[in-house]
């Protein structure tokens, strides 16, 4: 009888040490995570506001934990955003400069806007991030326009986040460009330095947006580069949870005014979201589906997230 009883308490003894194990194991998965999601609303109409019970975060199979979804108004409304444009652009770019200087000075004051341009794999800054946006709408030039000035627009995008100083404000780029990487070519959705690029925006917690713009020379009329140079540049955007802008192979689009009038909108219904991750084994990138149930409602955001130990 006494064996029995002590094989019983055993038994409970050994299942708590199992459940307080559990319970360890799953304090330690609680890494608190944010990403910027934007509320795109479909059909046209105004985006609903989206309360932390109508988002849902996977990790595999597994549903995450969310701690907050706060709307990035008001006094969180503070943007870090960097004009990012290819050198190698064809002159149809000049007709658009005055649409880019309109949507600079449009911003809200807690905007913060700098100038760069995309030349030799560089991101040659024009103006550093200013709330003067005046200074920032008159740093615009006319590219280069010379076919090949800038090897990869990848490239550009890697050396403009890693020389961005580390910041808690949002951060966004928007890229003009054809896309087209001279340096590795096209034909391959595995461009290690367009993954690279991409890679780089998720570590930094930078959504990137992009406006299909063709190049200087034959490369801006070929129907095989632009239509990879396209695809490029949609991924960038859709992965980094931004938007991309294009009109086919048609040529260059008449205006960008209403795809600026897009990202000034999108601007306006971004929010902040905090979620509990599970731990990796070592610090890195963490893929992961945010999504909600409300109807006619999509959560735009990016596809990894940095989820340290």
């Amino acid at each position: 009888m006494n064996n029995n009883l002590t094989s019983i308490v055993l038994t409970i003894l050994l299942a708590c040490a199992v459940v307080a194990s559990q319970a360890q194991t799953a304090s330690q998965g609680d890494i608190p995570v944010q990403t910027i999601v934007t509320v795109e609303a479909r059909h046209g109409a105004n985006p609903p506001n989206v309360s932390p019970d109508d988002v849902m975060v996977f990790q595999g199979r597994k549903r995450d934990k969310v701690t907050d979804f706060v709307p990035l108004q008001g006094e969180r409304a503070d943007v870090e955003l960097f004009i990012l444009i290819d050198d190698g652009s064809g002159a149809n770019l000049g007709s658009q400069l005055d649409e880019i200087r309109k949507f600079i000075n449009a911003q809200p004051p807690t905007t913060r806007i700098g100038i760069a341009y995309m030349q030799n794999g560089t991101a040659r800054i024009e103006q550093n991030l200013t709330a003067e946006h005046s200074q920032a709408a008159h740093a615009l030039r006319l590219p280069l326009g010379s076919p090949g000035v800038n090897s990869s627009p990848y490239f550009s995008l890697s050396d403009l986040i890693k020389r961005w100083p580390s910041s808690k404000t949002r951060r966004e780029v928007l890229m003009i460009s054809d896309g087209i990487d001279y340096y590795y070519g096209v034909g391959d959705l595995d461009d290690p330095y367009l993954s690279a690029a991409i890679n780089d925006s998720h570590r930094a917690g930078i959504v990137v947006s992009a406006i299909y713009s063709p190049g200087a020379g034959h490369f801006g009329h070929s129907y095989w580069r632009t239509y990879w140079g396209q695809l490029y540049l949609a991924q960038v955007a859709e992965r980094t949870g931004g938007e991309s802008y294009y009109i086919g192979f048609t040529g260059a689009p008449v205006t960008f005014a209403p795809y600026l009038d897009d990202l000034s909108q999108r601007l306006l219904h971004q929010y902040l979201l905090t979620f509990l991750a599970r731990p990796p084994k070592k610090a890195g990138l963490e893929k992961v589906k945010i999504k909600t149930e409300l109807s006619g409602v999509d959560l735009v955001a990016p596809d990894q997230v940095y989820v340290a130990p």
